[in-house]
């Protein structure tokens, strides 16, 4: 009986010495042999996803991206291609990848080449020279490419690099739709976009409402994440169950779980993410996080490490650097002191006549927090986090 790899090799071969074969002539082959090696298998070659920038093959389990698979004509230099920019991209933001010209595989783990095999040299009239154990090491290959699980991540600066990779890739892919042309591709992101305008910005331009809207469902996963209990089942169709204090990221989640269909040109990375996010190790990166920030709110002042990894210069154009909170304690504690001692304002900051006005107000800033009056002397004053 034919084994599915022998059915592959036969089919390149056919194809490669008819002389027509491109590209996209060994993609159903590829495609027919990968759900081949394992039950349930489903490898999806969607030309709108191509269109858009995406890898040529998302390859998934029951609807859970298991990685992508990027293709080139056979005998194309995947070295060359490795040191591509599109491959870059592709690196940084998807953890589970395979760069292929047919006949020679590169498996890829969280950015970092983990094997490369090569099935069969081009031989004399373009017959196909099959490598010794081609066949068990391809097996071997795909069974580990399909079995790699989301890697673990335990420090912010890992957490926040692996998010913004992804933020990138989906903002880049929302601006291709936006530009495609295609109306089918562009009616979902066309009616986000307009409701963002709407709503927050008439201004908005189709690449800052890329770039906006790829940081909000990102960053609003993360945001969720930490809001939902720690056993808790947290889904793509769950987060904004989880999101109790923003209405606007409430409902924008709500309806990504309502109509996820529409939004299928980004699905398999938002649930990337998700997979992300619940293989983290939020017990030592709150750990670490909250030594070096030391401040009772992650949400906001994780925003500054992961802009430092998604846009450095927007992160310095928008000035988000958050202060320590014993300098900001210091600083309004001095101000309170003064305001009783120099100024006889016996309440300090908490009295009705002073008026605070923070120049920085983009920004998380120290923030009254004014107590009923009791007995003179009774005040207190707190830095609270606040969105601004």
């Amino acid at each position: 009986m034919t084994t599915p790899f022998e059915t592959y090799i036969t089919k390149v071969e056919t194809d490669l010495r008819g002389g027509k074969a491109t590209e996209h002539t060994y993609r159903g082959t590829l495609e027919t042999f990968m759900e081949a090696l394992e039950r349930g298998i489903e490898a999806s070659n969607d030309p709108k996803h191509i269109e858009c920038g995406a890898p040529d093959f998302i390859v998934e389990k029951r609807k859970v991206p298991l990685g992508y698979v990027e293709t080139k004509d056979v005998g194309e230099p995947l070295d060359k291609i490795e040191k591509s920019d599109q491959l870059k991209r592709y690196l940084k933001a998807l953890n589970n990848l395979i760069l292929t010209d047919y006949l020679e595989f590169r498996w890829y783990v969280n950015g970092e080449k983990k094997r490369t095999i090569r099935l069969a040299e081009i031989g004399k009239n373009n017959r196909l020279v099959i490598s010794p154990q081609a066949e068990t090491n391809i097996t071997q290959l795909f069974g580990d490419f399909y079995a790699t699980e989301t890697p673990t991540v335990s420090t912010p600066k890992e957490l926040a690099g692996r998010l913004a990779g992804v933020t990138h890739f989906i903002r880049d892919r929302i601006v291709d739709v936006l530009k495609s042309g295609e109306p089918s591709l562009q009616k979902a992101f066309e009616k986000r976009f307009n409701a963002f305008r709407d709503l927050l910005l008439p201004a908005l331009k189709e690449e800052e409402f890329a770039d906006l809207y790829s940081q909000t469902m990102i960053y609003g996963l993360f945001a969720a994440k930490l809001s939902a209990p720690e056993n808790a089942n947290f889904t793509l169709a769950s987060a904004y169950q989880y999101l109790f204090g923003n209405k606007f990221l409430r409902r924008l989640f709500s309806d990504v779980s309502e109509e996820l269909d529409e939004i299928e040109i980004i699905r398999p990375y938002l649930l990337d993410i998700i997979s992300l996010l619940n293989r983290a190790d939020f017990q030592r990166i709150l750990a670490e996080f909250g030594k070096r920030t030391r401040t009772e709110d992650p949400v906001v002042h994780f925003y500054e490490t992961f802009l430092a990894a998604y846009d450095p210069k927007l992160r310095e154009s928008r000035g988000v650097y958050y202060t320590p909170e014993p300098v900001v304690q210091f600083i309004v504690n001095s101000v309170d002191h003064l305001l009783k001692t120099r100024f006889n304002l016996a309440w300090g900051l908490a009295d009705s006549s002073v008026k605070v006005l923070d120049p920085a107000t983009g920004a998380p800033r120290g923030a009254i927090k004014q107590y009923p009056k009791g007995k003179e002397g009774d005040s207190k004053v707190s830095s609270m986090p606040q969105y601004c």
